[in-house]
């Protein structure tokens, strides 16, 4: 009996799903283009993505313009959506795939 005098019903198991606490990982891609300088693209790269330092963004660059694609960041949606968004502002092709 509880302090006031009623039963607490019993504990009883249940079934619990398990909860990830990771989001999904998603891809921010780049797209080649032939409209944009190569200094632009840099530029918006470390300007749009924040952890980006300059060797990295010249180095994504450099991938977009020989592959004609290349991986920018692997993050949560939101952040994916936020950085794609920015890339586009900046004129550049930038798309989100799952990772």
């Amino acid at each position: 009996m509880s302090e006031t005098g009623t039963e607490s019903a019993p504990l009883t198991e249940q079934q619990v799903e398990p909860k990830s606490g990771i989001l999904p990982p998603y891809a921010v891609i780049l797209h080649n283009d032939e409209v944009n300088e190569m200094m632009h693209v840099v530029r918006s790269l470390h300007r749009s993505v924040p952890s980006l330092s300059l060797k990295r963004a010249t180095d994504i660059m450099l991938e977009a313009h020989n592959n004609g694609r290349a991986l920018v960041i692997v993050c949560p949606l939101e952040l994916a959506e936020l950085y794609q968004t920015r890339l586009q502002s900046c004129q550049l092709t930038a798309t989100i795939e799952k990772a």
